[in-house]
């Protein structure tokens, strides 16, 4: 399960149409996973309640992967710049 959902993505974006919800989805599942490798744990199994910075950094992937489908144009970042700034604070840095 997802640690934020549609209703919430699209409330974010502000989007109010229905066409992109499975695209929107899609993006959904992308960024947590994304999210988790930067991190690396699995967010839920980590968390008995999701921190509010990381629905926020999991919601800025969200849209900068839905406004940025490509890789060319203006905006060439990775990741925005807030989602690095939860991961440093977060990620584990256990090795096995």
């Amino acid at each position: 399960m997802a640690i934020i959902d549609l209703v919430a993505a699209k409330a974010h974006m502000n989007i109010l149409f229905e066409d992109d919800n499975q695209l929107i989805s899609d993006k959904i599942e992308a960024a947590q996973a994304h999210l988790e490798s930067l991190l690396g744990f699995q967010i839920e199994e980590e968390f008995e309640t999701v921190p509010a910075d990381l629905k926020q950094a999991a919601l800025a992937l969200v849209a900068h992967f839905y406004e940025n489908r490509e890789a060319t144009g203006v905006n060439l970042f990775e990741v925005p710049l807030s989602v690095w700034d939860v991961v440093r604070e977060r990620r584990s840095y256990a090795f096995e």
